[in-house]
């Protein structure tokens, strides 16, 4: 048994033992390679990056959210004046525009806003109009040549007029505003003068330039022609030219029956 035990031992020592596992050496070459730009090994840190930026983006709160159609694109918000405000409150509330389209020209603010007959603005855009301050035509302006009229003659009247298309000279067919007083609702005249920079001063910030027609308002091509043109152009509509002298009441005598009824309706 001693001689047995003894065989077995010594084959024991005759096995090689089994060596401790080593972690995975990389050469200095291998390891460069790894981590140089370009590769996935470099560029896993910069993917948790921006992993980590876009979730912060996700999570903040924006600053301010912009107003949307429900299409889910941005709003554009038209800021009226006072004025062209009140006169469109009480055309709607009325019904004074007969079911017809309307505009309204703020003369003071050289624009004009364009309502279909149900109320609803469908744009505002900047208008030349006539050069002299003032609410009246002077008597028999109209028949007038452009030649004849003067400095002081060349005012945009104030009022309501019912506006339909109609020719001109020239065969031009343009929105008669008041024909007769050979007012009308056009684009800027192919034969302007260029002194006169009609289209600069159309374009420009400010209204105090706009003042430069005979009386006619001159109104944006591609407006004129997509919007106001088919919406006048079956049955006319109403044009509110707002004053730049008289009171606004007086022109348009019924604002103050509306202004009543805001303050009934309001009071407690």
């Amino acid at each position: 048994m001693i001689a047995l035990l003894r065989a077995l031992a010594g084959l024991a020592l005759m096995i090689p033992v089994a060596t401790a596992a080593r972690p995975l050496q990389v050469s200095p070459a291998k390891a460069k390679a790894a981590t140089a730009p370009g590769t996935a090994a470099a560029r896993k840190p910069a993917a948790g990056k921006a992993s980590a930026k876009k979730a912060r983006a996700k999570n903040a709160l924006p600053t301010s959210t912009p107003a949307t159609t429900s299409e889910g694109a941005p709003e554009h918000v038209i800021v009226q004046t006072p004025d062209t405000s009140r006169v469109a409150r009480w055309v709607g509330t009325s019904g004074d525009n007969q079911k017809l389209p309307y505009a309204i020209i703020d003369k003071n603010d050289a624009s004009l806003s364009l309502y279909n007959a149900t109320g609803k603005l469908l744009g505002k855009v900047p208008v030349l109009i006539g050069i002299a301050r003032g609410d009246e035509a002077t008597a028999g302006v109209g028949t007038k040549k452009l030649s004849e009229i003067g400095p002081a003659e060349k005012t945009t009247p104030a009022g309501r007029y019912l506006a339909k298309f109609g020719l001109a000279f020239g065969r031009e067919r343009v929105l008669w505003v008041d024909y007769a007083t050979s007012v009308a609702i056009h684009t800027i005249p192919a034969d302007s003068s260029k002194k006169e920079r009609r289209r600069e001063r159309m374009l420009s910030p400010t209204p105090e330039d706009n003042r430069i027609t005979f009386g006619c308002i001159n109104v944006p091509k591609a407006f004129y022609a997509q919007l106001l043109r088919p919406q006048f152009q079956k049955k006319g509509g109403y044009v509110y030219v707002l004053p730049d002298t008289k009171p606004i009441e007086e022109v348009f005598p019924r604002l103050r029956v509306e202004a009543l009824r805001e303050a009934s309706v309001a009071a407690p």
